[in-house]
């Protein structure tokens, strides 16, 4: 670990341990929004979907012919990835068919990893500070708190690699727990939009903690992980990511991390409710999230349960909405839910609009639950091409993203992209200058200014502009 400390002390970085969160990142300069704090390769990684193991492009792929498991889009990535490959391609050969579909991507990050620590122990690959075994070891399992039900999944899946490895010098136990290291510590690779590619290892991001009022943001520019600056960050800051999604109340928040990572928030947003728990604006908060409309539409008053539990009261104007009205239409969202569920994109809009209906009638406007809802009516009729009706859901969603989400965040960025790009495609070029500046503010922060999506965005931009100021000069002519 000395050659960590020292790789990461050249790049204004430290790594010291801290009571009741164990090693932690802390800057030793200050670093500026948009700048890069510390970028990784992954140890190992595995895309989720039929991807190129490699570059993850879904263009040209070709099948292993050997294993019939792993795709590459041409000679050079299945020449870079060939070393590993070899050894795994060896190993899942050996399988037959019905075994080698029990090969999910959760295994192959598996296989990869103990493949990557024998190339590196046999001295067949290098190892660096960043990029080593220890690394992994390193990491946190969390096996005392996992349930039976979990740990008896993990003894299944070490069972498949142990007989697909056939190594007998490593044992089920040691599998089943880097497999719990995987939950805890693995990230989600996606692209500049952030829609997931595959799935990956990085030990020296997993030492960054927790906050769901995060200082930092983690992206990805291909495999590369890069945690940026979101605020400037003076020096002695400890760097800030958020593993889950924040929008939803404190409940909800503590609840996915507890499940997924094994802990308790402490964040300031965190600690506010623990400490003064019913403190009046976090249970405003939480209620207008996810809680009930008041009876009144003209109201904008948050609903709390009565003392006698039988209904639900408006905090602003008092006006009492019956238990089970409430239950009635909850009972029909989640009918046409299960409904749409099984449908194609025309006849889910058809009912998803429904939905939205009913949901306004019981939810706060800005409630997360028909932001949802919104935005997979926007995603469907987007895939049908449906342009107009697309931006008018987009802009509905715009004001509970600019609630629910910091100023500077990649999700407000996308949503300022996404409602752009319509305007323009829709020739309302004035708009779209507008809402492509706003994503161009945001999002050269968070993904910076130098990936394809990026500068993709900016020439946008640009074309955006100068096709205004030719219209504006046309109608002065």
């Amino acid at each position: 670990m000395e050659e960590l400390h020292k790789t990461l002390k050249d790049r204004d970085l430290t790594v010291p341990t801290v009571h009741g969160k164990g090693r932690s990142l802390f800057t030793t300069r200050d670093f500026y929004p948009g700048e890069v704090i510390i970028s990784q390769e992954p140890y190992v990684c595995v895309s989720t979907q039929k991807r190129c193991d490699g570059c993850f492009r879904t263009t040209n792929l070709s099948k292993c012919s050997r294993c019939q498991v792993v795709w590459y889009c041409g000679t050079p990535c299945q020449k870079s990835a060939w070393r590993l490959h070899r050894l795994e391609c060896e190993a899942l050969s050996r399988l037959d068919d019905h075994k080698r579909k029990s090969v999910t991507p959760s295994i192959r990050l598996m296989l990869k990893l103990y493949l990557r620590r024998k190339l590196q122990n046999d001295k067949i690959i290098p190892s660096t500070a960043m990029d080593n075994y220890k690394l992994v070891d390193a990491l946190v399992a969390h096996m005392s708190d996992i349930t039976e039900e979990q740990l008896v999944l993990y003894a299944q899946m070490a069972n498949l690699v142990h007989l697909i490895l056939q190594w007998p010098e490593i044992n089920i136990k040691e599998i089943a727990e880097i497999f719990s290291k995987f939950a805890c510590n693995a990230h989600t690779i996606c692209d500049g939009e952030l829609r997931p590619l595959g799935t990956g290892l990085y030990p020296v991001v997993s030492i960054i903690n927790h906050s769901c009022l995060p200082n930092s943001v983690l992206v990805f520019e291909g495999r590369m992980a890069s945690v940026r600056a979101l605020q400037h960050l003076p020096k002695g800051t400890e760097v800030l990511i958020s593993y889950i999604e924040t929008a939803g109340s404190t409940v909800t928040r503590q609840k996915a991390l507890k499940e997924q990572y094994l802990f308790t928030c402490v964040c300031p947003l965190c600690s506010k409710v623990l400490v003064l728990k019913g403190q009046y604006d976090d249970v405003r908060e939480n209620a207008i999230l996810e809680g009930y409309r008041c009876k009144n539409e003209t109201c904008d008053g948050f609903l709390l349960r009565t003392t006698d539990g039988k209904a639900f009261q408006c905090q602003e104007c008092g006006l009492i909405k019956d238990k089970e009205e409430i239950k009635k239409i909850a009972t029909e969202i989640k009918l046409l839910s299960e409904e749409a569920s099984s449908a194609d994109y025309q006849e889910a809009i058809s009912i998803y609009k429904m939905i939205e209906k009913l949901q306004t009638k019981l939810y706060h406007p800005l409630s997360i639950y028909l932001l949802q809802t919104r935005e997979t009516i926007l995603k469907s009729l987007m895939k049908l091409e449906h342009w107009r009706e697309a931006l008018a859901y987009c802009k509905l969603t715009i004001p509970i993203y600019q609630r629910v989400y910091p100023a500077v965040h990649p999700l407000l960025g996308l949503q300022y992209y996404t409602c752009g790009k319509l305007e323009w495609y829709l020739e309302d070029t004035e708009e779209a200058v507008i809402s492509l500046t706003k994503a161009v503010d945001i999002l050269r922060i968070t993904h910076g200014t130098n990936t394809p999506f990026v500068k993709e965005l900016l020439m946008m931009l640009e074309e955006a502009r100068a096709e205004l100021t030719y219209k504006s000069s046309s109608k002065e002519e």
